[in-house]
């Protein structure tokens, strides 16, 4: 089966499968090496495994059957596992393989799909565990609630947006707060600033004037960082849809 099959497809072919045997198809399924990973087959994953399987998928070594894992944890969150599988996604939020810390966003994802508020309750509480004082700001943390809750179809109400919207500006001071020469060639900050480099424009659809108020008022900072943020979010079409005039006053406004 080729990894382009549906999710469908997926779920029915490992309801199929002894346990023994799901690693064989995750590795023929898995769409790498290439440029993209199969995620419709990490979402029949996570639909699919048992909790011991869980647990051994986020585990292990394997990258892309970590990230399998870790989308499966946030189905484990729902079913009520809630202690441990915050716990796990807590640490493969800052997981070094990129993949995994995206497998950690979708599992936000799928906890926001079954219940929303208990999603921007548990994103908050990483802000502030993520933020709290005494400590450097754990960014890739930052980096997962940030695209975990800057997903459309969570956004779509204003009141939704609104909170996404506010967790996203406690996000963007964690980046504004440190020194310009803290920031300098760190991946962490690199992998952050990208994220809330398309963030801002997905929330504001939901929060249009809110939106970008707020835009502006990062752009006012005169902040490097906060201005590429700005400029990135401007050039994406929902929000120029928005309000034409003002996505081009960020655009050229910003230095």
């Amino acid at each position: 089966m080729s990894g382009t099959s549906t999710r469908a497809s997926h779920r029915a072919a490992l309801a199929g499968l002894p346990a023994a045997q799901w690693a064989a198809y995750l590795a023929e399924n898995s769409g790498l090496p290439g440029p993209r990973a199969n995620l419709d087959l990490a979402q029949a994953v996570a639909d699919e495994a048992s909790p011991e399987q869980i647990t051994a998928l986020a585990d292990s070594a394997d990258e892309y059957t970590a990230l399998c894992g870790a989308v499966a944890l946030g189905r484990l969150w729902t079913d009520g596992s809630r202690e441990e599988s915050e716990a796990r996604l807590l640490a493969l939020a800052e997981d070094p393989r990129w993949r995994v810390r995206e497998g950690v966003a979708m599992a936000l994802q799928r906890i926001g799909d079954a219940d929303r508020d208990a999603l921007w309750e548990l994103a908050e509480r990483w802000v502030e565990r993520a933020t709290a004082a005494h400590q450097a700001p754990r960014l890739l943390l930052l980096r997962a609630v940030a695209a975990g809750v800057a997903e459309p179809r969570l956004v779509k109400a204003a009141p939704d947006a609104w909170r996404a919207l506010r967790i996203l500006d406690r996000i963007t001071a964690a980046i504004a707060g440190l020194p310009a020469s803290e920031r300098r060639g760190r991946d962490d900050v690199r992998v952050l600033r990208q994220t809330l480099g398309y963030a801002w424009s997905v929330v504001a659809v939901g929060v249009p004037a809110e939106g970008f108020e707020a835009l502006e008022r990062l752009a006012a900072l005169g902040d490097p960082d906060m201005s590429w943020i700005v400029r990135s979010n401007a050039t994406k079409s929902r929000l120029a849809r928005l309000d034409p005039g003002r996505a081009a006053a960020l655009r050229g406004g910003v230095g």
